[in-house]
Parts: structure tokens; sequence; C-alpha cells
């Protein structure tokens, strides 16, 4: 049985709305992980995803490089829980 790990994020940079939630959405189905958005804001993008660890590790990597209209300058990441 794969472990489970959930993990807080929070993106910083320059991000429009609609794109960048659309996208984390997107990727987080693509890689079949939990994801539910804490907070947003035009400079800031807080999110907490459950799944497995290595497919979390990809998550915030696209997520970092797309989409093509925002900017992540930062990431600050965070265990919350983990478990089997």
């Amino acid at each position: 049985m794969a472990v489970t790990d959930t993990v807080r994020m929070s993106f910083k940079g320059h991000f429009v709305q609609p794109s960048f939630l659309d996208f984390v959405d997107r990727r987080a189905a693509r890689l079949d992980l939990d994801v539910a958005v804490t907070s947003s804001g035009v400079d800031r993008v807080a999110v907490a995803v459950s799944g497995q660890l290595d497919l979390i590790d990809a998550f915030e990597m696209a997520c970092s490089l797309g989409p093509i209209d925002c900017l992540v300058l930062d990431v600050e990441r965070s265990q919350i829980e983990s478990g089997n």
C-alpha cells in the first residue's frame, strides 16, 4: 500500500486567478492528487495537496512552471500529516 501525505504549499508570484486555479485543478487531477485551495490572491496562492509523495513533488514542479500567464517566484512547503 502506498504511503500518502498531505502537504501545504504556498506559491508566491504574480497570478491570473482563473488561469492558475484551473491549472492547479487540472494538474492535481492528472496526477491523481486531492487538492484544496486554502487562499488565493494576485500575489499568493495556498493549497493543501494529498497523495503519494512523489506525485506531490511532480505537482509542485508543474505548478512552479506554468501556466504561461502566471509567474511563480517562490514556493513554501510544509508537511501537514502522513499515513498509509
